[in-house]
């Protein structure tokens, strides 16, 4: 389960931070993002964190897992007021896309949470 969160964690991340990276212009037009460099730093940091998350997966301790909690739950705290506050000058699709990655996103915490390994006491013993 916790492999899992990492790697559905990245499965979001990744793809979405080379949208951003590679965002045409026209696209960036239509959807208001100005400037052009700042979608593009953003998707390289979005892309960025999601291979973080999948090497991570392959090794997980309680730190790593720390950093997915912390990650996801930064994310839902970013996403989650804009899209309830300017809920309405959203598409309804959209809006509940929003909402969807939202609910992932802290479910995929909450499980990485659940299923962390013990941290590691003095002397070697869990």
């Amino acid at each position: 389960m916790l492999r899992a969160s990492f790697w559905l964690t990245a499965l979001i991340f990744m793809p979405a931070g080379l949208f951003l990276y590679f965002l045409p212009p026209s696209v960036a037009a239509l959807v208001g993002v100005s400037p052009l460099w700042l979608a593009r730093f953003s998707g390289g940091l979005l892309l960025a964190w999601g291979a973080y998350q999948l090497a991570a997966s392959f090794a997980p301790d309680a730190v790593k897992v720390g950093g997915l909690v912390g990650g996801n739950l930064l994310s839902v705290a970013a996403l989650l007021p804009p899209t309830l506050r300017e809920g309405s000058l959203l598409t309804p699709s959209l809006r509940s896309v929003l909402l969807g990655l939202c609910a992932v996103l802290a479910a995929l915490a909450v499980a990485a949470t659940l299923t962390a390994p013990p941290r590691m006491g003095q002397g070697g013993r869990a």
